[in-house]
């Protein structure tokens, strides 16, 4: 926001003020200010001149010799290229000895044999802004104003004797986009009296009520709280007075014409954004306030048309047919032009995020929007309004008809708080009395009284949203008290061990085990394309894809319910630039909702998920390549749970999940006293699948953490080194190939009990030998007792029985 310490010196007193000393007062109280701008870039010597006749210089057709009366006894002859330059007009004249931008000094001189005695200043001469003034303009000499007395000094004039302090706002300070609030900060630094305007002294109305003229017909009352509008007639559409055009421009504001110009200035000055409509264009003399039509179309101000849909605000007609966007720019249908006479003048309070919504998806961001977005002062919707009439009345002829037509929903209350002193001096380690925190609130303009022996209650303006609690005030008076007078104090008060949550400690337990066993994390976009997710349903069974409303491509449309498409895509990158060898995982979030349409939000839940690829070893001249397979992936998977504590409770089953290859995957359980819970998935992708993205044999696994944050936990226990012999004993079992390793080694540590110490199976054998469909398991058991020597007749008799068990069980033989 660039505050004019001209304009500002409207409201508060800024006599005797440095101004580089009020942007360092200002800084220090919370608003930075980026930079003070002195307007004058070093001109000086410049006057308005008069151009009494302009002829051709003789011996260059590009060049006119103009007579200038600058209010001195002699005319001057000044030779001047312009092509815009011309008898009759008031221009700013740089005298000899004048200083320009730059440090160029304006001196007597011969153009082509004619004699100039200073220069016809264009604005971009004159240090001004080019680009904020009409196109004529920028490319000729600035005419200034036929009513302008020859021989004023310029720099008056035209306000470049200002200062422009430049305030870098946070999001929580918006009552500052506004010089109202400005001076309020000011008035309350300086402890100076602030002189606010009085717009319904300033207004005239006339006899004929606004509402023969304009009538309120639909209202969405939830996302416009307040709407209301003027008529005004008889307008005559002109250039702005130069003192409205020089507060504009050192805002940063283009000058349009007087009315558009005081919708500006009031904007500017209030912070509350207004638009004037042409009264004659609107249908059926009636508007209102709705939502868009998915698809609707709309031409806006730009020429530019518009494609609307139900997140949209639009002010209608009287046919229903939108007129303006509401809160971000009007439409071309009803804009003010030079043929405008009768006018519709609007101000509102619109939903802030609808207007930011909508600004953002059409890329139309305007001072109106941008405050809007962060919610105006509902307080000055009529004031604002009543200003800009007064205004135009003013500068534009027009006659106000009497009264509003508005309508008015929920409104906004001021914030009421209470405050103790003592809670104040506790908070910032003072002393403060209860005097000095009223005098503090005086000057912030804050109703307050006593309720109580130091304890005040406080009524927060609507101006300041920014205040909510009773901490917020307290930060109004320390830096209005000023940070540098509070002193150093130590801190008091209960002492929170800080460290991390279980779930956290299990996240970073797991990323540690995977990272020191070589394995990188990766953190993948959570927008997938759509359809994606839907490959790999094992985490969000029964779940929709949940669309985004304005995705930022078609390969980021949905939200991720598995972190197996992102793991993918990383591989597919990397494949393709030839980095095969892949071990990568990611610990993310991913989301899960049962409607297609979303009334509430989506459930967040945390996956793990690995993806291996290439090779295992690479080829070297005493080494073959050796691929990776299913069971390196396995094997990563069973040291996490055996990292974690919970090795014995958790089994695979031989699976066919989708997505998957049918015969090279695996479901993953976790048994807990509820029973047996579905945790994951692990295999290879499906060869289809593969194919599709031009990837070799590659294995992933995704495991939803949920139920091991509170099934986790390990704590890693030390035992002494055996101190007896262990006796292994070897078993080759026959039996079908349906029957899975899994369950006779959970059989053989059923039947062995404590004394077995290891059991492993090391060779599996499938022949005609054996017999159809047969298979071959050897298995090696090591038992060992921690306390004694086992003697061969007690490990022969337990072997035996396992031995027994096994037969009985799974109708196994021993192998001869």
């Amino acid at each position: 926001m660039k505050v004019s310490t001209q304009w500002l010196a409207d409201y508060v007193s800024l006599e005797d003020v440095n101004i580089e000393q009020l942007a360092e007062q200002i800084t220090r109280s919370g608003i930075e200010i980026d930079s003070v701008e002195n307007r004058n870039q070093g001109v000086s010597k410049v006057v308005v001149g008069y151009v009494k006749s302009k002829e051709k210089h003789p011996d260059a057709d590009k060049l006119n010799i103009c007579k200038v009366d600058v209010g001195a006894e002699e005319e001057l002859q000044i030779v001047c290229g312009a092509k815009n330059v011309d008898a009759g007009q008031k221009v700013p004249v740089a005298l000899v000895g004048a200083k320009m931008p730059g440090g160029l000094e304006i001196k007597k001189a011969k153009l082509r044999g004619a004699l100039s005695q200073g220069m016809i200043c264009s604005a971009k001469e004159l240090g001004i802004n080019d680009k904020l003034l009409p196109k004529e303009i920028q490319e000729g000499i600035l005419v200034l104003p036929a009513e302008t007395e020859v021989g004023t000094d310029v720099i008056s004039l035209l306000g470049l004797d200002d200062q422009v302090l430049d305030f870098d706002l946070t999001p929580n300070r918006s009552d500052c986009l506004s010089m109202l609030g400005a001076a309020y900060e000011v008035s309350a630094i300086l402890g100076r009296e602030l002189a606010l305007p009085q717009p319904d002294k300033e207004l005239t109305e006339g006899t004929e009520p606004t509402e023969n003229f304009i009538k309120i017909g639909q209202h969405d009352a939830e996302l416009c709280s307040h709407y209301a509008v003027r008529h005004i007639s008889g307008v005559k559409i002109a250039p702005s007075p130069l003192w409205l055009q020089n507060r504009l421009i050192a805002a940063g504001i283009r000058p349009i014409n007087n009315i558009v110009d005081v919708t500006n200035y009031v904007m500017l000055e209030y912070g509350q954004p207004l638009h004037a409509f042409d009264a004659d264009t609107i249908a059926g003399q009636t508007i209102g306030v709705r939502k868009g039509v998915n698809k609707e179309k709309f031409v806006t101000l730009d020429g530019q048309e518009r494609e609307l849909d139900e997140h949209d605000l639009l002010i209608v007609d009287g046919n229903n047919a939108p007129i303006a966007l509401a809160g971000v720019m009007g439409g071309l249908a009803t804009e003010v032009t030079d043929q405008t006479v009768n006018l519709v003048l609007e101000s509102a309070k619109f939903d802030g995020g609808t207007v930011r919504k909508t600004s953002r998806k059409l890329g139309l961001r305007s001072e109106a929007s941008q405050r809007f977005e962060k919610e105006v002062d509902p307080a000055r919707v009529i004031p604002a309004l009543d200003r800009a009439a007064a205004l135009i009345a003013k500068l534009a002829g027009g006659n106000i008809h009497k009264g509003i037509v508005e309508a008015v929903g929920t409104q906004q209350q001021p914030v009421v708080l209470q405050l103790t002193v003592n809670k104040v001096n506790d908070y910032l380690g003072t002393s403060i009395t209860i005097e000095e925190i009223t005098g503090i609130f005086g000057r912030l303009h804050f109703d307050h009284k006593e309720v109580a022996q130091d304890t005040l209650e406080i009524v927060v303006p609507t101006r300041r949203g920014d205040i909510t609690r009773n901490v917020d005030l307290i930060e109004e008076i320390a830096r209005l008290y000023g940070y540098d007078n509070i002193p150093v104090t130590a801190i008091e008060g209960p002492a929170t061990l800080g460290g991390y949550t279980g779930a956290q400690q299990l996240r970073r337990n797991i990323r540690e085990m995977l990272s020191y066993a070589g394995w990188f994390e990766v953190m993948g976009y959570s927008f997938i394309r759509e359809g994606e997710a839907l490959k790999f349903p094992q985490q969000s069974a029964n779940h929709q894809e949940v669309k985004l409303a304005m995705p930022m491509s078609e390969d980021r449309s949905v939200i991720r319910s598995s972190l197996i498409p992102g793991l993918v895509d990383i591989a597919t990158y990397n494949h393709n630039r030839k980095q095969n060898n892949l071990a990568i995982f990611e610990i993310g979030h991913v989301f899960q909702s049962e409607e297609v349409n979303l009334t509430k939000q989506p459930q967040e839940i945390t996956l793990l998920s690995l993806l291996l690829s290439g090779e295992r070893e690479e080829k070297s001249w005493n080494v073959s390549s050796q691929p990776v397979d299913f069971y390196d992936l396995k094997g990563a998977v069973e040291a996490i749970f055996i990292g974690l504590g919970i090795e014995n409770s958790i089994s695979y089953v031989a699976d066919e999940p989708q997505g998957f290859h049918p015969g090279r995957s695996a479901s993953i359980y976790l048994t807990t006293e509820q029973g047996k819970q579905h945790i994951g998935t692990l295999g290879q992708l499906h060869p289809e699948f593969q194919q599709e993205k031009e990837l070799p044999d590659t294995y992933v696994a995704e495991i939803s953490l949920e139920s091991l944050y509170t099934h986790s936990g390990h704590v890693a226990v030390y035992k002494d080194l055996p101190r007896f012999p262990a006796m292994q004993r070897d078993i080759a079992l026959v039996l079908d190939q349906n029957v899975e390793v899994d369950k006779l080694i959970t059989l053989i540590k059923q039947e062995a009990g404590q004394l077995l110490e290891a059991v492993d199976v090391f060779d599996v054998f499938t022949g005609s030998k054996l017999g159809e469909n047969k298979k071959s398991i050897a298995i090696s058991l090591v038992y060992r007792h921690k306390e004694r020597t086992l003697t061969d007749e007690e490990i022969t008799t337990l072997h035996q029985k396992v031995v027994s068990s096994l037969e009985q069980t799974f109708n196994a033989e021993l192998r001869k």
